[in-house]
């Protein structure tokens, strides 16, 4: 049986995420601390943070400089289209919303843009139950 999302994080180890905070206690900054201690490349995008996590930080997506793989969205879901445009423009090959994170029309617009798409899950549950399983 196939797994999709096993596939998206063994294939795209840089990742673009939006939302992204230096608040140790929001949900974004244990993700994407977690995502990094496991080999993966954060790029912060936050219009009000110069750095996190050792990681230079952009504004939007389209001031990222560099290609990355997935894009993780910590925003609310009003946000979500505009990112989504930015992602395909940008080239990337996922997006993923988080937990609570739905737009079901700009899910289509990425996917039929050729975007892969997870929405309303957790990125870092998903990789713990396909990967921090398997050592112990």
């Amino acid at each position: 049986m196939s797994d999709a999302i096993r596939e998206i994080l063994e294939q795209n180890k840089t990742l673009a995420v939006v939302g992204l905070s230096s608040k140790t206690t929001r949900p974004s900054h244990g993700v994407a601390a977690y995502l990094q201690r496991h080999g993966y490349r954060i790029i912060p995008v936050n219009p009000h943070e110069e750095s996190v996590l050792g990681e230079k930080g952009y504004a939007s997506l389209d001031a990222v400089p560099e290609a990355f793989d997935v894009v993780v969205i910590f925003r609310r879901p009003e946000f979500v289209p505009e990112v989504v445009e930015s992602a395909i423009r940008k080239g990337a090959k996922v997006v993923w919303m988080q937990e609570g994170v739905v737009h079901e029309q700009a899910a289509e617009r990425a996917r039929a843009a050729g975007l892969k798409v997870v929405m309303d899950r957790c990125i870092l549950k998903e990789h713990a139950k396909r990967f921090v399983a398997e050592r112990i």
